[in-house]
């Protein structure tokens, strides 16, 4: 595969400095050699200028390479074309993993109106690349002789990737078919973008502000702290202000007990991108699907999600429902009997409503809390982010032997964010990890790992990647150090995860860097297992005030009400599953479809309970309209049946951090890249093929 697919991949994973603040115009930082420590961005000479002239020179110099690869008089071999073109772009990709990794932890109107203003630009040199026949006709030739010239495995794989790329890229349609071809790949990048920007600007545009204190009864103080704070910011003094960001929308849910305000923040919440406004999604999503199936049909695939998963370990639609509706049916029974705890729980209160959407956190709190006697708030002393942090840096070490060193005086991508070099156990230095924690209007939403040099080889040695890790968890109140929620605490073990992916791998070219979408999230989800068990809490969960080490009943509880919720939690990352699924499996998309009228028709087939709305929506799920899982979002279920059945095998041996399976996990899972195959891999590691039965155990559904 040639490397224009950096370009559209990084979109997806990170963002660029904040280039909206205005300094005299320095020389380019992106064409020189960094000399800052370990070769990092020197993020704070990066003006928003320095962006666009690098984007403009390295798809320059890429064309020149390309020519130079095609005029070459040497029979085409390894060498002269797939390893060149693999090594072309390098200009072009050290912007590009700044710009797009920037643009998504620190933006501005300006870096957005660039984003859209390079999009068509960068869209039309990948396609330059992948449609030029005599190029192409190159890679072909290498292809064809593969046979006989002697290559190692990693090569053979970027030969196999290359070859592929250009054809699934369209070198293989006639001319009438590639100009289309190039028109929709324009049009779906430009309507991605568009689609994530609308909703950035629907979840910093909304508030709930409260002006009587009564309206706060039921909130944690820590909760009401930080809406006091963000009231300040935003020149309402003396009143409450609750946001759209999950750290502040998701406890208001869970423990307000003013019915009215949760319905009005919870109605924001899930319409975001349908309000008929300037920011709506309704028309782009009609716009983005219909370009999509244009698209794939035009390659010769019935559907878009045929395309998509031709080369994912799933492989096809089929075997992806049959995951989903294997785990529907027990999730959704289970959904049932905590809906039933919820009415209970209202009938308790003296009311005779039926639950809504807006009930459902705050009710199942107070269920989860009649049957263990657990409140999360107990917890949270206990999570002291610091500690968590250290507490996954524990698991590595324990797991892998290698270290984390906070660095001092680095450059950042933004002045919140903190740097640590990884260490490898003999010594020598696996790569730069940045961590990212807080949320801000210049982020996105969610939590993400990307990288801002991807691991490679240079001069025969190996050049360790800049990683990231930005998160969005709960602000830290004045005076205390931020304290995690349960989910939060999972949410940084499983970004780490992919951390450590990035900073174990080990390959030779950035063609073969990258592993299937359904695969990638083994890594994360591997290191979720580790968060909350016993051994581990009692190394890193201790009070942030008197250093008590989590107390073991406490432990018990956590075990205990561990599976409880399974059902709330697996139906809706399911329904999301089913949207993005249904979409990408039609064959015709009208010019008058109702995407929310399909949403609804989609989930209501499936018995999809009326309070459990999708976790994401059509008009705000980002997953799949901006790229990156489209007809993919089922992965996080597919890599589930992984990561269960791997854990079940550190449990079975009864040590949390056998070595022996820890050196075969890094061997095997964390250190290819997409070398070999996905489940070869996981067979190296395991000795077979996974089944959902532990995925089924772990998720209390059996």
């Amino acid at each position: 595969m040639n490397k224009t697919w950096l370009i559209a991949g990084l979109s997806l994973a990170l963002c660029a400095c904040g280039g909206s603040q205005k300094k005299e115009v320095q020389e380019n930082p992106f064409f020189t050699t960094y000399t800052t420590p370990f070769g990092v961005p020197p993020f704070e000479d990066i003006q928003l200028e320095h962006y666009k002239e690098a984007f403009l020179k390295g798809m320059e110099e890429q064309k020149k390479e390309v020519e130079a690869i095609i005029n070459q008089r040497s029979m085409p071999d390894f060498d002269n074309t797939i390893a060149a073109l693999d090594e072309s772009g390098s200009l072009l990709n050290k912007v590009s993993y700044v710009f797009f990794g920037q643009n998504s932890a620190n933006t501005s109107d300006e870096m957005q109106a660039l984003s859209r203003e390079m999009s068509p630009l960068l869209s039309q040199h990948s396609d330059d690349i992948n449609l030029n026949p005599r190029l192409f006709e190159r890679v072909k030739q290498v292809y064809e002789r593969r046979a006989e010239l002697g290559l190692n495995k990693e090569q053979e794989k970027l030969l196999e990737e290359t070859y592929k790329g250009f054809v699934r890229g369209g070198a293989n349609l006639d001319a009438e078919k590639q100009a289309r071809l190039r028109a929709l790949n324009s049009e779906i990048s430009m309507l991605q973008l568009t689609f994530g920007q609308n909703m950035l600007k629907e979840t910093n545009d909304f508030q709930l502000v409260v002006s009587d204190s009564k309206d706060l009864s039921g909130l944690p103080q820590a909760l009401i702290d930080n809406a006091a704070a963000a009231a300040k910011e935003a020149g309402k003094e003396g009143k409450w202000v609750f946001t759209l960001h999950n750290p502040s929308v998701m406890p208001f849910l869970q423990y307000a007990d003013n019915r009215a305000l949760r319905e009005q923040i919870f109605k924001a919440y899930i319409n975001r991108g349908n309000n008929g406004n300037a920011s709506d999604n309704k028309e782009v999503v009609r716009k983005l699907v219909q370009k999509r199936l244009e698209k794939a049909q035009l390659m010769g695939y019935k559907d878009y999600a045929s395309f998509v998963l031709e080369d994912r370990m799933a492989h096809n639609s089929d075997n992806v429902y049959r995951l989903l509706n294997e785990v529907w049916t027990p999730a959704l029974k289970k959904a049932k009997e905590e809906l039933k705890d919820i009415q209970a729980e209202i009938a308790k209160s003296g009311e005779s409503f039926e639950a809504e959407g807006w009930d459902w956190r705050y009710y199942f709190e107070k269920a989860k809390k009649a049957k263990f006697n657990l409140d999360e708030n107990q917890v949270r002393p206990y999570l002291q982010l610091d500690q968590v942090r250290e507490g996954a840096f524990y698991v590595a070490n324990k797991l892998y032997g290698i270290t984390f060193t906070k660095l001092q005086n680095m450059p950042l991508p933004h002045p919140d964010a903190e740097a640590f070099e990884c260490k490898d156990k003999d010594g020598t230095s696996l790569g730069v990890l940045y961590m990212d924690y807080f949320p801000r209007a210049s982020k996105r939403g969610g939590a993400w790992c990307g990288q801002y040099r991807p691991q490679t080889y240079a001069e025969g040695k190996r050049l360790g990647p800049v990683v990231t890790i930005v998160c969005n968890f709960t602000q830290p109140v004045e005076g205390q150090p931020a304290l995690l929620s349960p989910d939060e605490a999972t949410t940084l073990f499983h970004e780490f995860g992919h951390g450590l992916h990035n900073l174990f791998r080990d390959v030779h070219y950035l063609g073969v860097a990258g592993v299937p979408r359904d695969f990638v999230e083994l890594p994360s989800q591997i290191m979720e297992h580790w968060v909350f068990e016993p051994e581990v809490l009692k190394v890193y969960a201790k009070h942030y005030q008197t250093g008590e080490v989590i107390p073991a009943e406490l432990i018990e509880k956590l075990d205990k009400s561990g599976k409880y919720g399974q059902g709330f939690a697996t139906v809706e990352y399911l329904a999301a599953s089913f949207l993005d699924m249904d979409y990408h499996v039609l064959t015709q998309v009208p010019d008058d479809l109702d995407v929310m009228k399909f949403e609804q028709e989609t989930l209501a087939k499936r018995g999809l309970l009326k309070q459990i709305p999708a976790r994401y929506r059509t008009t705000y799920f980002n997953h799949t309209m901006g790229g990156g899982y489209t007809a993919g979002y089922y992965s996080y279920m597919w890599a589930e049946v992984l990561d269960a059945d791997a854990f079940a095998a550190f449990k079975e041996s009864g040590d949390l951090f056998n070595q022996d399976l820890a050196t075969k996990f890094r061997t095997y899972v964390l250190t290819p890249g997409g070398i070999d195959d996905a489940m070869d891999m996981y067979k190296n590691f395991r000795g077979k093929e996974p089944g959902t039965e532990a995925l089924i155990k772990n998720r209390g559904l059996n």
